[in-house]
Order: C-alpha cells, then structure tokens, then sequence
C-alpha cells in the first residue's frame, strides 16, 4: 500500500481562496524531499509538467509561491516554511493510518524526535533510549540536544522536556518531576580537599560564552564574590569529562543512571542554594500526542518521571 492517503479532509489556508488537499501536500513534500521537480516526478511517477502544473495551481490559490527556483533546484518561500510543519503533521497520520490498515498486529516503529537541554539529554534521555530499545526496539529516538528552544508546533521536534510547563495552547504537558541535584567531584579531587569545606574552597566547572547566565552559574556567583569559574565550556558533555577528569566540582543531576556508575564522581556535602532545583516537564503538541509511536514514548517517560518520584520518596526519613 502507498505511504500516502487520497481523499484526506480539506485544509484551509490562511485567508487564501484554496483547499489544500493531501494529494497537493503529497506533491508539495515530494518536491522538498527531492529538492526538485524533475527528482520529485520521478519519486511519484508523474510526468514533471504534470507535477509542475499541480504545484503551479496551488501556488495560484494560495496568491504566493512556495518555492523559488534555482539553476541548482528549489528553496522554500516563507509561505512555504508555513506551510511545512501541517504538511510533515499530515504525512506521519497517513503512515500511521496506513501501518494500522496493513498490519493491524505489527509493532509500532519509526522515528521520534525529543529535544531537550544538553543536560538532560545525557543523564536523562541517553540511558531512557536503553528502556526504550529494550522494549520497543522498532522506534528508533533521536535526540536533538540544544540549549535552544525548538518549535513543537512547526515541527522541529515531537515531544520536548522542558523546566517548565507550556502556556501555549496547541501545546500539552503530559507529565512532570524535579530531578534531585548534587555537586560531585572525581574521587582524586575529594581526597585533596580539607576536612572542611564549602563553596569558595572548590573549583568549580560552568557554562561558558553565551551560556554563562544559565544554572548553575548564577546561583554559584551568588555564593561565592567574584565568581570566577576554574574550567568552563559551552558544551555540557566536554563540562561532565572535565569533572571526572579531577578539573573540579559541577552542579549535576542526581538520576539513576548518574548514581549507579560505581567509582566515577562522589557527591560532596554541600548544602545547595533553594533556587537550584532541576523542574522538568513532558511537552507534546495535541496534533503529535495520539501517534502511536510518540504516545509510546510519552507513556515510558511518564513511567521514567514517576519512578524518579517514587525514588526520591523513599529516600525521604
């Protein structure tokens, strides 16, 4: 069976004297996939003025083009960039549609993609993507680690953990938590310290450049006058590598993928500041959130916030 579905309810577009239909976003993906007409035409088995007459009559309707052309191919128009995020919403509904008709009892599979702070994605969403193979090895993640904020609802990414809740009404927040967090040194750095200690006696390891007021730096310039950190970096990964490297101490997560790894970094006994508490929240767009391979994935990270709840609790006197 074809990955696309004919005779699809109309869209309506913007304040354009047109319907969009799924035959005309079929062809509209197909020439952004292919990045041409001639490529396009090929990948649907149509003659390529044929393709170029549908495109041309969408385009008349809406009043605006969707792509320039180049010697070199196609580029999308603004209206086009618009137009992208329902026409990708549409084609994952009619590939599931499609899977459920064909194999009503097959796994669900594909891939979906979770944005997060680089933060989370290494202590949190790396050691989830084991669960998530082990029990649903068809659906493959991608994670997209950015300290910038993707758009849900032009379909940069399907679900988001994000520190806070969305007030964006396409938006839903499925699930919440606070992860607890420590400071850890490697076991080299804590036999160097003084029986007693407290912040201004640690070298501390923070953001760098353009992240430089992002936590944990300005609550540890609070504590300490003239904070100055001892190794800094744009890059949470290359931060974590420094700390059990023996650079210094670092604000972190306290998850159990980072607690269970024997011999690597010790917590230290330090009293954190209030302000530094790790909120997360699940953030799916309603279009997204019943497709069957992202809804599997809310359910497990769901399941991951709620044991955390659960472990923070029994720790609790």
């Amino acid at each position: 069976m074809s990955p696309y579905i004919t005779g699809w309810p109309t869209i309506r577009a913007g304040g354009a004297n047109v319907d969009l239909q799924w035959d005309d976003l079929r062809i509209f993906l197909a020439v952004c996939d292919a990045g041409s007409m001639s490529g396009a035409a090929r990948h649907l088995k149509v003659s390529q003025p044929t393709l170029s007459r549908r495109i041309a009559e969408m385009e008349y309707g809406l009043g605006e083009p969707l792509f320039v052309r180049k010697n070199q191919g196609i580029t999308l128009t603004k209206t086009g960039i618009r137009l992208m995020p329902a026409a990708q919403g549409m084609a994952q509904w009619a590939t599931e549609a499609n899977r459920s008709l064909d194999a009503k009892n097959s796994p669900v599979s594909g891939r979906v993609r979770v944005t997060a702070a680089p933060t989370f994605a290494l202590d949190l969403l790396a050691p989830f993507a084991e669960t998530l193979k082990r029990k649903h090895p068809q659906i493959a993640l991608e994670v997209l680690a950015s300290t910038e904020r993707l758009n849900l609802s032009r379909g940069e990414a399907d679900i988001a953990l994000r520190r806070y809740p969305s007030d964006d009404p396409d938006l839903i927040t499925v699930g919440e938590t606070v992860i607890p967090i420590g400071a850890y040194v490697s076991k080299d750095y804590a036999r160097r310290l003084p029986a007693k200690y407290g912040f201004r006696d640690l070298d501390w390891i923070a953001w760098a450049g353009q992240l430089e007021m992002v936590s944990p730096n300005p609550e540890l310039a609070a504590k300490i006058p003239d904070f100055r950190p001892t190794f800094a970096s744009d890059d949470y990964s290359v931060q974590v590598a420094a700390c059990q490297a023996g650079v210094g101490a670092m604000i972190l997560l306290k998850t159990p993928h980072r607690l269970k790894r024997p011999g690597d970094l010790v917590e230290l006994k330090l009293e954190l500041p209030a302000s530094l508490r790790a909120e997360l929240a699940i953030i799916c767009h309603k279009r997204m959130a019943d497709l069957p391979k992202v809804r599997t994935v809310l359910d497990l990270l769901k399941q991951e916030f709620s044991d955390l709840r659960k472990s923070q609790g029994a720790k609790k006197p």
